[in-house]
């Protein structure tokens, strides 16, 4: 059973680990105002508001697992009455036009309107890049949400007990997970609600850690950016600003605010995809993982966590607790860029991270590594190679740039060609060169 709080009233739910909040919604509290659009977290048509001790932030309900609600608030499109003053905005200004895309959209504006999490000093048009409006009424929907002030978030939330049966600490994670280790981790659920909404897995036991405070740290020293496994993209996009701006730009890539406002950093990296977004860009600057089974904590690189793929290097019970991101030295030059089919919102064709450190025109040390190249994030041991002890020169950077073709192999698939992923690899060193010589 869960327990959360929708407009004022306790709603207590018998649910099943992997059902939807958007199903609970529709089916059984018969709030059919949310809509189910794309099931994947990727059109914004089924986002709603929910609410807990850090305050508002919308989601995606479709992929969202109910037991996610357990001790928190939620709002739908039906809680704001139907006069609202981003509802009012909408209809002055012709925002709506089929109307199945609306009430996701004006989810999103309201959470903007009270400063929900991810929406702070971000602009109409990223807070509303995880909403697709297919009548293509974009301008109308702009201009309200620019017409509606924003003000501070809300007061302190009162939560409703919790009624799902939770591990609430770090410790009583690693106790349930050394007791049975085939239960499964659900951090954010934005791919592993996939599974279930488009391949129709069975998670099988599951325990969700999203909740628990002693893995959503924040850690800012002199010398690194420490960030537990269950920080939110939202909640660590600052934080990551300030480590280096290129940082900060890649999370604004990530999906939309709906799927940043879910997804965490430690599911990111345990997920193992070869296209996770900040793998790549964590691993050139050097990153550190923490892993925990039990009492027992090992610390690795990155890099070394990807072994092939689908298989990363954690033992049965073992779980993410933290990375740790050294700080860029001044000397170091860093880039990120991610080449994907559309701007917003998208998955990465190849994302390549470059951290070269540079001194008296020698490349001191280069880190490179590249998601989308191969089955698993992957530096380029030999485009390094070609670049270290080598003078910062034209000469250097092609003899890099085509040593990348000895680093990957990369496969043909719908996003792009092996030979357009190589090409693009190699641009994008060149591109680096380029811009330090315009600027």
């Amino acid at each position: 059973m869960i327990r959360f709080l929708l407009d004022g009233e306790v709603i207590e739910a018998e649910v099943e680990a992997t059902d939807s909040v958007l199903d609970l919604l529709r089916y059984k509290l018969r709030r059919t105002g949310t809509k189910e659009g794309c099931a994947e977290g990727d059109c914004g048509a089924c986002t709603v508001l929910l609410g807990d001790e850090s305050g508002w932030r919308a989601v995606n309900s479709c992929i969202l697992f109910a037991p996610m609600l357990d001790g928190k608030v939620l709002r739908t499109v039906e809680s704001l009455g139907g006069d609202h003053p981003v509802q009012r905005e909408m209809i002055a200004r012709h925002g709506s036009q089929c109307g199945f895309c609306t009430p996701g959209i004006v989810m999103s504006l309201v959470g903007r309107s009270i400063g929900a999490s991810g929406t702070e000093g971000v602009p109409v048009g990223d807070v509303l890049a995880g909403n697709l409006c297919r009548c293509t009424g974009y301008g109308p929907i702009l201009e309200a949400g620019e017409a509606v002030g924003v003000r501070a978030q809300e007061e302190r939330l009162e939560l409703p007990a919790r009624a799902w049966p939770n591990p609430a600490t770090a410790d009583e994670l690693a106790e349930l997970l050394l007791a049975n280790p085939e239960t499964r981790i659900v951090a954010g659920a934005t791919d592993v609600g996939l599974w279930v909404t488009k391949q129709h897995r069975e998670l099988g036991p599951t325990v969700f850690i999203g909740d628990i405070a002693d893995l959503r740290g924040i850690e800012e020293g002199d010398e690194a950016l420490t960030l537990g496994a269950a920080v939110r993209y939202s909640e660590a996009r600052l934080a990551l600003t300030r480590l280096h701006p290129e940082l900060g730009e890649l999370v604004r890539r990530i999906g939309g605010v709906q799927v940043r406002n879910a997804g965490t950093i430690g599911g990111n990296i345990a997920n193992g995809s070869p296209i996770g977004d900040m793998p790549p860009a964590l691993i050139a600057l050097g990153a550190e993982l923490t892993l925990r089974h039990g009492r027992a904590r090992r610390t690795i690189p990155l890099e070394s966590f990807f072994i092939a793929y689908g298989k990363q290097d954690r033992l049965a019970g073992e779980f993410v607790e933290s990375v740790r991101i050294p700080r860029p030295s001044p000397d170091t030059l860093v880039r990120i860029s991610k080449l994907s089919k559309r701007f917003d919102s998208d998955i990465s064709t190849l994302c390549g991270a470059f951290a070269i450190t540079i001194a008296e025109g020698v490349v001191r040390e280069a880190r490179i590594a590249f998601g989308g190249m191969a089955g698993t994030p992957l530096r380029a041991a030999g485009c390094e190679a070609a670049l270290t002890g080598k003078p910062w020169n034209a000469e250097t950077v092609e003899a890099a740039a085509l040593a990348l073709a000895t680093d990957y192999t990369p496969l043909d698939d719908l996003r792009g060609s092996a030979a357009y992923r190589r090409t693009a690899a190699a641009n994008l060193l060149r591109r680096i060169w380029a811009e330090r010589q315009d600027g």
